[in-house]
């Protein structure tokens, strides 16, 4: 059952999951938040700055598959994965291989795995005024991404289908035939490790958990845990991938969180100190 026929697609079904995914989380209409998220990107430097960092850090992300072809590289660690976990993967497809789950599972892996990071940031922006969950999610993707690059340029590991195309599948292409050609460019061949797919899925949870709204918090982990499911289901991720991805998931949403506490408490600091200022001044004014 084809669902993706090409990026368009990928598009549309992206732009109406996350406008019903900040209807869900925020409890309010998500045009209000868009126009939120334009007003603070023009009136709120500090805001602008950390999203445009954000952005960077995916446009490094496609750099890295740039300078990736000009490596010469004749090794893969998919073999040494597969010799400590054997066929986890093969086993796990075969269980339960199914069309309709096919669908739905890609259908999570590609659209629903980047509509939760643009509706977290969307959240996080109507959230509050300081914006702290928002400054903290920024800089967790950051983090995500910048410990994951000099793996995958370094510690080239092959997407389990491509390595063991005899007993794993890749079942992607049952739901986007053009896939190779289409999304590929997004995301390279042998970047398996650490997966980003569980990294960012697991720090989208911990942070929405973190964040004090109940029910995008449930829902975000159970899309993180249906998403690892997947990374496995479609033959695309080891296991050994998956562990990585917790790993770094679970540090880069503390080092998030923390960074974005540091610089509240610089923010409470400053506010503090020019109310003193401020009050001083009235003092001296009275004394006079």
């Amino acid at each position: 059952m084809t669902l993706f026929d090409n990026m368009t697609t990928v598009a549309i079904y992206t732009a109406i999951t996350v406008t019903l995914l900040i209807w869900y989380g925020a409890a309010t209409n998500p045009f209000k938040v868009g126009g939120l998220f334009l007003r603070e990107m023009v009136f709120n430097r500090k805001y602008m700055l950390h999203f445009a960092a954000l952005i960077l850090i995916l446009f490094c992300n496609k750099l890295e598959l740039q300078v990736e072809k000009h490596l010469t590289k004749t090794y893969d660690f998919a073999t040494f994965f597969q010799s400590i976990e054997g066929n986890f993967v093969a086993n796990l497809q075969h269980t339960f291989e199914n069309s309709y789950l096919t669908v739905f599972l890609a259908f999570m892996y590609v659209v629903v795995f980047q509509a939760l990071l643009i509706a977290s940031i969307g959240i996080y922006t109507n959230l509050s005024k300081d914006r702290r969950m928002f400054y903290a999610i920024c800089y967790a993707i950051m983090i995500n991404y910048l410990v994951a690059i000099p793996f995958y340029l370094f510690l080239p590991v092959n997407e389990v289908w491509y390595h063991d195309p005899q007993n794993v599948s890749f079942l992607m292409l049952n739901v986007f035939p053009d896939f190779e050609n289409q999304y590929r460019a997004l995301s390279g061949l042998d970047n398996c490790f650490p997966s980003l797919h569980t990294s960012i899925s697991v720090t989208l949870a911990i942070l929405a958990v973190r964040s004090g709204i109940k029910r995008w918090a449930w829902f975000c982990c159970i899309c993180a845990g249906i998403i690892i499911f997947a990374i496995f289901y479609l033959g695309i991720h080891w296991l050994t991938d998956m562990v990585g991805g917790l790993m770094l998931g679970t540090f880069a949403s503390a080092m998030g969180m923390r960074l974005s506490a540091v610089d509240w408490k610089l923010r409470r600091r400053r506010s503090g100190s020019l109310a003193t200022s401020a009050k001083l001044g009235y003092l001296r004014e009275d004394a006079k």
